[in-house]
């Protein structure tokens, strides 16, 4: 684990500088992947004297729980930061987008998904502004299994660089526990073990917990079928979770591209 988080810092600092950026720009969800992910930023921040913003952005669905963590650790780790409620802007989008007539089961699984990814995405509109007022970058927070699963939306909570692109999710919860036993500011500690011990959602309102949408039990099972399923193509785990993989395809492959060689074949006037 300390040669993981090494790594990801290393990388992370060059790339930081080689950028000649001068802040970066982080939303805190009060989950364990913006947790890990500023606690994996904050020395990198200190080290070219750049400012390490977060922001928790809360939008109704917000629980009392997620805000107490997201302001732990951005108070605990982060130069700037600030909660920030979207909440009346979100109402007001929803009321100027919806089409007429609007007939819709508003308490359906569709409905939650289609108006959780407006949020997500009045989220990331927030984020970038920060990021372009500042001359920084938008970070994301996602791992390794919630891109194979598409457990993200498209346009919204997804930023520029991804710290954790490379870990499964069992894996952000080892690097999160070791990184918490070498801490010794005792607020920054409780501020992460906070978030590796609370139940992972969405922050959408979609569902409860994220391995209910997977039909799991928790995420050692979700990422044991990803495995088996890319090892061998077995599919004998959790079918749920496979089915998942190959329904969000088309998120991992966005925007689709029609090609010059598609269009022209070997006729491309550029090439004569």
């Amino acid at each position: 684990m300390k040669k993981v988080v090494e790594r990801i810092r290393q990388i992370t600092h060059d790339y930081v500088k080689n950028a000649g950026l001068k802040a970066l720009i982080i939303g805190e969800s009060g989950g364990i992947d913006s947790a890990l992910t500023t606690v994996l930023l904050r020395p990198i921040c200190d080290e070219l004297g750049i400012k390490l913003i977060g922001r928790s952005i809360t939008i109704e669905t917000n629980t009392n729980e997620e805000r107490q963590r997201s302001n732990d650790i951005g108070t605990a780790f982060c130069h700037d930061f600030k909660e920030i409620d979207l909440t009346q802007l979100y109402h007001t989008t929803l009321d100027t987008i919806e089409e007429l007539p609007y007939e819709e089961d508003t308490t359906s699984k569709d409905y939650r998904l289609r108006v959780g990814n407006i949020k997500a995405r009045l989220r990331m509109i927030y984020l970038y502004n920060l990021a372009q007022k500042h001359r920084g970058m938008v970070i994301s927070t996602d791992n390794q299994t919630e891109w194979q699963l598409g457990f993200w939306t498209l346009h919204g909570d997804v930023g520029d660089f991804d710290p954790l692109f490379g870990l499964w999710k069992t894996e952000v919860y080892h690097v999160s526990k070791y990184i918490c036993s070498t801490l010794t500011d005792e607020k920054q500690k409780a501020a992460l073990q906070a978030c590796i011990d609370c139940v992972p959602t969405d922050g959408l309102g979609i569902t409860s917990s994220d391995v209910e949408q997977l039909g799991a039990k928790h995420y050692d099972e979700v990422d044991a079928a990803l495995w088996a399923y890319m090892k061998d193509g077995s599919n004998s785990i959790n079918p749920k979770v496979i089915a998942r993989h190959k329904a969000s395809a088309f998120k991992r492959v966005n925007p689709v591209f029609i090609t010059r060689e598609e269009i022209f074949g070997d006729s491309d006037p550029l090439q004569q």
